[in-house]
């Protein structure tokens, strides 16, 4: 029988899918049915930056001391009471008694701040590892593409330093010059980089001149651009590489091992087919070994990256006038 186990910022994983952030992973039954099904780790839902602010505002508030508090953690000792947080962390607790495979936290955030030594509290209460989820929308004229790519080294810092877990950067596809940043990061101390994050999209209602969300789930042709990126950062990076984003199936989970991807993040595909798409998928992977002769993913992780490849340029070209030669 193939060996499906990998490594991921120094945690063992019994397999390479990891079920990602999501309203699926924020209950101990479903963390358990996901274990269950073969996942390698669970990420929980997420704690958002601003859900971290407005539990630390309401809790400050109601302090006639609030203005005399000058240390960040009695700061964070007075939030951390919050119902939003305390539930969270109890999340984490119970998560860790009932699942072998590891457990990790989330956070979303898009900024640095005194809510990052929340982390240690996340840490205190038994996660095995803390995803940051960092998007900074690149919106704003009068910020340079340095300032906005500033803010994920600080708030990577901040957490590195709070904690001694491995963190996990789940990034998106938005920077001026992505390679160069992606080699920056782990400078920062984390032990991965997820690639790449699925965020909240607007579209327009042409009958009722209204915004509303785009879809929310991904489709298996959104795969793409993290194939191509991890391919090409593979083994020129100082931290594993995740995939995320258009994961559907057994074949997508393939081509992300074959281009160097340590594992990979999959939601959207629970949503629409529930945990056992997990086993599902993790069948498909172990048939494709079976047939290759590949024993352990190691044999063929990394294979098809482009600092492997016989043609890496292949990985870097945008062929449309071959692909669309062959059009008649």
């Amino acid at each position: 029988m193939a060996d499906l186990s990998t490594t991921w910022m120094g945690l063992e994983l019994k397999s390479p899918v990891i079920a990602a952030s999501c309203t699926l992973t924020g209950s101990v039954e479903q963390v358990s049915e996901a274990a269950r099904c073969g996942a390698g780790a669970v990420v929980l839902k997420s704690l958002f930056e601003e859900q971290i602010q407005q539990d630390a505002a309401r809790s400050l508030g109601g302090n006639e001391q609030r203005f005399y508090y000058a240390q960040a953690e009695d700061y964070i000792r007075e939030y951390s009471r919050g119902d939003a947080l305390w539930a969270y962390l109890e999340l984490i607790r119970a998560c860790s008694r009932e699942v072998s495979v590891p457990v990790i936290a989330s956070i979303n955030c898009v900024s640095p701040g005194e809510w990052v030594q929340f982390a240690r509290e996340i840490e205190e209460a038994g996660a095995d590892g803390l995803e940051v989820n960092i998007f900074v929308m690149p919106s704003d004229p009068s910020k340079s593409s340095a300032e906005n790519e500033k803010v994920y080294f600080d708030v990577l810092n901040a957490v590195t330093r709070a904690v001694r877990i491995p963190v996990a950067a789940k990034v998106s596809s938005y920077f001026s010059a992505l390679a160069h940043t992606a080699e920056a990061l782990p400078s920062t101390g984390i032990g991965s980089l997820v690639m790449f994050n699925r965020f909240f999209s607007p579209d327009i209602d042409i009958d009722t001149l209204e915004l509303k969300p785009a879809p929310l789930f991904s489709t298996p042709a959104d795969y793409y651009n993290s194939l191509r990126w991890i391919a090409m950062l593979s083994g020129r990076v100082g931290c594993d590489l995740v995939a995320s984003t258009g994961v559907h199936d057994s074949d997508a989970l393939v081509k992300q091992l074959l281009a160097g991807a340590k594992a990979v993040e999959i939601a959207s595909v629970l949503y629409l087919k529930g945990f056992e798409e997990i086993r599902t998928m993790l069948e498909g992977l172990e048939e494709y070994m079976d047939r290759l002769g590949f024993s352990s993913l190691s044999d063929f992780q990394g294979r098809m990256s482009m600092k492997h490849s016989l043609h890496p340029a292949a990985w870097e070209r945008s062929q449309f006038m071959k692909h669309f030669s062959d059009i008649s």
